[in-house]
């Protein structure tokens, strides 16, 4: 018989977790309820959750699945506290209306969860630190539809752009399947700017909040090439923050001819080769990032990899204490910034989150409040993939996310499910009912 995941780590009690911090953050906010409406604002942020819980393509499949299928609506109802469901007009109405900020303390609730369980503990890396990956990315663009928050892009001939964007980022380990999104900051106009926000404004006041949230977390900070230079290595030291940022030999002449033309007593190195991949590992300290006469001091470290007559390269700049003894580990840390990109945007755009599409855009807010609770619901996925041992067996009976997510539609549809658990277990064990009914 299948050992019970801890109580705690069911997907019932995440989201009574997460429904908690949400309402109080609501309050907290002083978040205004509208007096002539019997649907609350705790219902409607829910509701929008149990969108990208159940991989709904649109708010307006949601809208019928909610309308046609009553089995469905008091499922709803029992699994996510809700009382009254909003139609999908309603919904983008009202969440327009709520900043992004009052989902956060759900995403710290989660976070500090994952701490006392002491599952992060299997995410510590290079003496005692932790991997966070941090990513600029898209979450709306269109030629037509724009609010005052919108960054534009002008174009030569004339034409605007009008996008939205974040700065996502999330816990990651190279020898980890998951990766624990945190919550993500705005790239967008605030009240009164007239002049686009940028990625390096947003990723200071996401650093700025991470430290102020994780005061005491050792933290390496890794990023594109986009990142390795001093306004951001900067916000990095300034809040007590390793890192390992990309280097690229185009971007950083200087920097490179230093590591260059550096000899062997400078630039320590060794190769090894395993199967036939011949991989060369060095580095140099106390480096000045640029040519300026101030320019701050790093560790370059390189890494070469030839495989069948190719040969591949990756460069890095560093804060850390790197030698001969730890370079293989340091450069797999460096690696490991792919898995935003691969664990988590990759993920959120081919497996049912439909991370693309434009759930709606609004007046206000509900263009990064959507997005932001997409990954909420990403997050709780995530802790259910890693620890929670239901979900885990019915996602290997069903053989894939997309499958598992359409036979939990389809349950739902059909049956009255009392909680997640139970629904997990009726995926993997039908009852003989339902298996007379599929032959």
């Amino acid at each position: 018989m299948m050992k019970d995941t801890r109580s705690y780590f069911t997907q019932d009690c995440l989201l009574k977790r997460v429904r908690a911090r949400i309402l109080e953050s609501l309050k907290t906010n002083k978040i205004p309820e509208i007096a002539a409406s019997t649907i609350s604002n705790i219902d409607c942020m829910m509701s929008a959750l149990a969108v990208f819980t159940f991989k709904f393509p649109s708010l307006l499949r949601f809208d019928k699945a909610r309308t046609s299928d009553k089995p469905f609506l008091k499922n709803l109802r029992t699994l996510f506290h809700i009382s009254m469901v909003p139609c999908d007009t309603y919904m983008r109405e009202r969440l327009d209306e709520i900043v992004p900020s009052v989902i956060r303390p759900a995403y710290i609730s989660l976070f500090t969860l994952l701490q006392r369980g002491k599952l992060l503990e299997q995410f510590r890396f290079f003496e005692g630190f932790y991997l966070v990956s941090l990513d600029g990315t898209g979450i709306f663009s269109s030629s037509t539809i724009h609010c005052e928050q919108c960054c534009t892009k002008e174009h030569r001939k004339g034409s605007v752009t009008y996008q939205h964007q974040i700065v996502a980022a999330a816990l990651v380990h190279p020898n980890q399947k998951v990766a624990y999104p945190l919550c993500p900051e705005p790239i967008m106009k605030s009240d009164g700017m007239q002049k686009n926000d940028c990625e390096r404004n947003a990723v200071k006041r996401w650093v700025q909040d991470f430290r102020r949230e994780h005061p005491p977390l050792k933290t390496i900070i890794l990023a594109d090439g986009l990142s390795s230079n001093e306004p951001f290595i900067n916000i990095f030291k300034n809040q007590n923050l390793s890192y390992i940022l990309v280097c690229k030999e185009g971007d950083h002449t200087y920097l490179t001819d230093w590591f260059h033309h550096a000899d062997a007593q400078d630039k320590p190195s060794f190769t090894e080769t395993v199967k036939g991949v011949a991989s060369t590992y060095s580095y140099r300290r106390d480096v000045p990032l640029n040519e300026s006469k101030d320019a701050c001091r790093v560790t370059v470290v390189s890494w070469t990899e030839t495989k069948k007559g190719k040969t591949t390269k990756w460069m890095w700049v560093t804060d850390l204490t790197v030698d001969l003894t730890n370079m293989k580990e340091f450069t797999k840390g460096g690696r490991a910034r792919w898995k935003i990109e691969n664990e988590t945007f990759n993920t959120l755009k081919n497996q049912g989150y439909e991370f693309e599409h434009n759930f709606g855009h609004g007046k206000k807010y509900v263009h990064t409040v959507l997005p932001h609770l997409m990954m909420l619901a990403f997050f709780i996925d995530q802790c259910l993939q890693h620890v929670n041992k239901r979900f885990q067996e019915a996602y290997t009976k069903r053989g894939s996310k997309k499958a598992l997510w359409e036979n939990m539609l389809c349950c739902l549809y059909t049956f009255q499910i009392p909680d997640f658990e139970s629904l997990y277990h009726f995926i993997v064990h039908p009852p003989p009912l339902v298996m007379q009914s599929i032959l």
